[in-house]
């Protein structure tokens, strides 16, 4: 069969074979029908003067080399010279040639036909398959004749093959019937046959991959389709992955991109695309497609899960677009838009780039204006998550105006709105709202003006009130508003949690469930470490409803390594000693706090905490906390009891003898201990306050040595309490402290410890050796404050760098 119709007209070919020629075609080949030039059928015979035919295009050509090589014009068959380069059309001929072809490749079409099938060789079906191929890139005609014969699913058959050869020049061939052709298309389109086509596109780096591209670009060329081959599941996936493909080679990459650029005809497409990482053509859309695509685009934007990089992205590309879209009067495009400008401002660098935009003014309206053209709530609720995400941001939303007379977000009135709203509407955007609160009083530059809105508009009450909900979410909210609120309007705070039943009850249980630890249960702690230390109803009521037992248990805990591993343990321990520590200041007036003090061991629990490397607050407020406990322990000491004088030394004293006791503490002279008066000479206390003195944290070390200052107070051994810090070798390191001048605060802190130092004879004979310290003696006796200066000068007297004139002139003061 091969050698009866394979190899028929092919003008590509440049064979003369005659004999292989003839042997070609079912009918016989007439040798007229053959251009003596080309040695091919001709297609356009044209015939010269002397009556000889050529095929146009080849005579053509001979005449023009004649031209330019400056022969004369001859018959290339005769080679004799010609009068004129006329060609006449030969019709006739023509006719008949195009007859001959045709009943020729109708025969041949009907042997191909007859190979089609899955029990013909390799061979004869890829014959088959060329031969079709070839007569469809002949012309347009044979692409009816391949349709009308029926040869459009055998093709497509071939297409389940075993042979990856035959199932490649099926995809070849189906390509050439189709090009050009929308009713082949609409027949390949019939059936499974697309799906079939798709399933090639996943045969990584293969002929057949590449054969699939090129036939599924020439199909979405036809719109009719776009939509079927975008309805078949993966298709648009593998298309647009082999775009970012860098192993493909650059013809399937191009022909990917080509094709899915023709898929963008249809919507569901583009929806597709952007869900798979395409997110252009949804973009292109939004900023130039009609009205309702417009809107359809941006709720479907709303729906996709994007990353934060393309957020960014599309912020920067559709970002206004949206905006103006929010703008516009229609309430489906508003909602449309809102909910496209939520799931992008959920990043904070895409917010900022919103922020730029110009949504902030728009969004306050939105949330602000009541009457015909207000939101429905549950888009101002939307509206306020995004005015939330924005305002956490981090931009300075001050400096942009909103309204008239360049008010901002955080000017009085705006603040008053935003706490009129909050009072006046239900959960989920109260909680927004507060979110938007909490973003304001982040800041140091707005904190202020939210506090004197919140003062002035007596909100306070309203505020603290939230913390008894239900809803976990705004609960949380009005915590972190509060906790922010506290440093600069405590008092208020803790007079309206002592005032109103049941909300530092409330904080108490969030700080207490045994559910690791959460951001509310920190930001909980957070709060309360914030108010008044020294308030004592408030710490009062603590102690009536249990609280501090509570802390000191998840305290233990957090010690003890039985929670652990969350990004909220430090801020949440520093919270929780920051309130554990309140209890120390009113132990001379509450005798349960001394008891509570003593029962939970808390004197070891504050040294214990002393240790805690790396969080510089947890290791100041426990110096701090021990600090207090110390300055207790003259009150909490036994005393001993000194036993009567015998009657012989009530005659005689001489012959009395001072009792001697043992086991007495040296600088309190009682029977201390650390839990039970709170005696820092035990546990390693002082070594370990010691120690903090090196600190690079200034505040810990102010703490610290406030705390070893009170081994040297009034009302205890002083004498005995610089022995104790000498052997804790403490000694170097507080002139160390008094040297370094870090603040003002630890100078004067300082100068009060050194001064009692120095009253010891060996210490001063010591220092007054060292320059540096008489140098920081004397600076502070020049230019600290008048009480440290004092104390300077008694200093420097102990070291001899001042007279004392007090034997001179006894009677001056």
């Amino acid at each position: 069969m091969a050698g009866s119709w394979d190899g028929s007209y092919d003008p590509g070919s440049q064979s003369d074979d005659s004999h292989h020629f003839e042997r070609l075609h079912i009918e016989p080949l007439y040798d007229a029908f053959v251009c003596p030039l080309t040695k091919q059928v001709m297609r356009d015979p044209v015939t010269l003067e002397n009556g000889q035919t050529f095929e146009r295009e080849a005579i053509e050509k001979w005449f023009k080399e004649c031209r330019e090589s400056g022969r004369r014009l001859v018959c290339p068959l005769t080679q004799k010279e010609l009068k004129s380069a006329d060609l006449n059309p030969s019709i006739a001929l023509r006719n008949t040639i195009e007859e001959w072809t045709t009943r020729n490749e109708a025969a041949q079409l009907d042997m191909a036909r007859r190979s089609l099938n899955m029990n013909s060789s390799e061979d004869d079906v890829l014959l088959s398959l060329r031969f079709i191929q070839r007569i469809c890139q002949k012309n347009r005609s044979n692409k009816h004749a391949v349709r009308n014969a029926d040869l459009i699913p055998m093709i497509v058959d071939m297409l389940k093959s075993s042979s990856r050869k035959v199932r490649c020049k099926a995809l070849e061939t189906l390509l050439a019937v189709v090009e050009e052709d929308e009713d082949n298309k609409a027949i390949l389109a019939e059936g499974d046959t697309v799906r079939t086509i798709v399933k090639f596109l996943s045969h990584e780096q293969s002929k057949e991959r590449e054969e699939a591209v090129s036939l599924l670009y020439e199909l979405s060329k036809s719109e009719a389709l776009c939509e079927k081959i975008g309805s078949i599941n993966g298709a648009i996936l593998i298309l647009v992955g082999m775009t970012s493909s860098k192993s493909e080679n650059i013809s399937t990459v191009e022909k990917a991109d080509k094709t899915l650029e023709n898929l963008e005809k249809c919507e569901n497409n583009v929806r597709q695309m952007a869900e798979n990482g395409r997110l252009q053509p949804l973009l292109t859309q939004i900023l130039e497609g009609p009205p309702e695509t417009k809107h359809s685009m941006a709720a479907y934007l709303g729906d996709l899960a994007l990353n934060n990089d393309v957020k960014v992205h599309v912020a920067k590309t559709v970002g206004e677009s949206l905006i103006n879209i929010m703008k516009s009067g229609n309430m489906q495009s508003r909602e449309a838009a809102l909910k496209a400008l939520n799931q992008i401002s959920s990043f904070d660098a895409s917010s900022k780039v919103l922020i730029e935009a110009g949504i902030l003014p728009s969004l306050v309206r939105d949330l602000f204006t009541v009457g015909a053209n207000q939101l429905p709530m549950r888009l101002k609720e939307v509206s306020a998550t995004i005015l939330s995400n924005v305002v956490n941001s981090g931009y300075d939303v001050d400096s942009i105006p909103i309204g008239l007379d360049h008010q901002t977000l955080v000017s009085e009135d705006n603040v008053h709105n935003l706490l009129h709203l909050i009072s006046n509407t239900g959960p989920p955007i109260e909680c927004k709202l507060l979110q938007v609160l909490v973003g304001l009083t982040n800041s140091p530059t707005t904190v202020l003006n939210v506090v004197a809105a919140i003062k002035s508009s007596g909100a306070t009450i309203s505020l603290v009130q939230f913390i008894e909900v239900p809803q976990k979410d705004l609960r949380m909210a009005s915590i972190k508003l509060l906790q922010n609120l506290s440093p600069h309007m405590g008092q208020e705070l803790a007079d309206a949690l002592r005032g109103t039943v049941g909300q530092l009850s409330s904080l108490i249980r969030v700080i207490s469930e045994n559910t690791g630890i959460s951001e509310e249960q920190a930001a909980a702690a957070g709060l309360l470490a914030e108010l008044p230390e020294r308030d004592v109803g408030l710490t009062r009521q603590m102690l009536d409803e249990g609280a501090f037992q509570l802390i000191i248990s998840r305290v233990v805990k957090i010690k003890q390594g039985d929670i652990r591993g969350t990004r909220f343990v430090t801020p949440f321990l520093e919270g929780l000693v920051r309130v554990l520590a309140r209890v120390t200041f009113v132990l001379s007036d509450e005798p349960v706090a001394v008891a509570l003090c003593r029962e939970h061991g808390l004197a070891a629990l504050f040294v214990d905490l002393l240790q805690t490397n790396g969080i510089d607050n947890v290791q100041m407020v426990s110096a701090a906390a021990l600090e207090n406990l110390s300055l207790e322990s003259k009150n909490l000491t036994r005393l001993p009891e000194m036993p009567p004088p015998g009657f012989c030394a009530t005659i005689f004293p001489c012959f009395s003898k001072q009792a001697v006791i043992t086991g007495l503490c040296r600088v309190h002279r009682g029977t201390c201990s650390l839990k039970e008066s709170f005696c820092l000479l035990e546990g390693q206390a002082v070594h370990k306050l010691v120690a903090l003195l090196d600190h690079t944290n200034a505040k810990v070390v102010e703490a610290a040595l406030a705390a070893l200052s009170t081994l040297l107070d009034d009302g205890v051994d002083i004498e005995q309490g610089v022995s104790v810090l000498c052997e804790a070798e403490g000694i170097k390191p507080i002139l160390d402290v008094l040297l370094k001048k870090q603040t003002e605060n630890l100078r004067r802190r300082a100068v009060w410890v050194v001064e009692r130092l120095l009253r010891n004879d060996d210490i001063a004979y010591e220092v007054s050796g060292d320059q540096n310290v008489s140098t920081a003696l004397v600076d502070a006796f020049h230019h600290a404050d008048y009480r440290t200066r004092q104390i300077a000068e008694r200093a420097l007297k102990h070291v001899d760098k001042i007279p004392n004139f007090s034997g001179i002139f006894p009677n001056m003061g």
